[in-house]
């Protein structure tokens, strides 16, 4: 396996082990559904505490899965990577 190869494939492994998780999935879901969710609607959605979606946000901006704009005083957040949709499309619909 040359470098390249290696490389790609780490890539989409960080892709998959910041999915591997239910509260992660929903919010990546959640998200693909309806954009521009800020913190407290999607702690609504789910009935989990604000301090664990904003824990599992932060993981998921880190591995580039979602990004958060802000809109006066909160932050409303997205899914800009592709290989996350298609993971969720292929998974959950």
């Amino acid at each position: 396996m040359d470098i390249e190869a290696l490389d790609l494939f780490n890539q989409k492994s960080e892709i998959l082990k910041a999915l591997a998780h239910p509260i992660r999935l929903c919010i990546v879901q959640g998200l693909m559904e309806e954009e521009g969710r800020n913190v407290t609607t999607i702690k609504n959605c789910l009935n989990t505490p604000q301090s664990t979606i904003s824990q599992h946000l932060t993981k998921l901006k880190a591995a580039g899965i979602i990004e958060g704009k802000r809109n006066g005083t909160e932050i409303n957040y997205y899914v800009k990577n592709e290989d996350a949709k298609n993971v969720i499309n292929s998974i959950l619909k």
